[in-house]
């Protein structure tokens, strides 16, 4: 696997199998249902803005990716 595309889309999959391994175990983190995620119900439809969710998951892959460039 020298290809880097290769070396890519393995790691994407292997990241798609590990989180459909662990989707029971995820659902009860109530991740995307933190305060500050925006839902707006109305008649027929729902909007959902998971804007806090987001930025958590954002501090927790930067710090990730920082943990493992060192």
């Amino acid at each position: 696997m020298k290809d880097p595309v290769t070396r890519i889309l393995v790691t994407v999959g292997a990241v798609l199998v590990a989180i459909g391994l662990f989707w029971a175990f995820l659902q009860k983190l109530r991740l995307f249902r933190l305060p500050g995620d925006i839902v707006i119900r109305g008649d027929g439809y729902v909007f959902y803005f998971p804007i806090t969710s987001m930025l958590l998951i954002s501090i927790v892959i930067s710090l990730l990716m920082w943990l493992f460039r060192r």
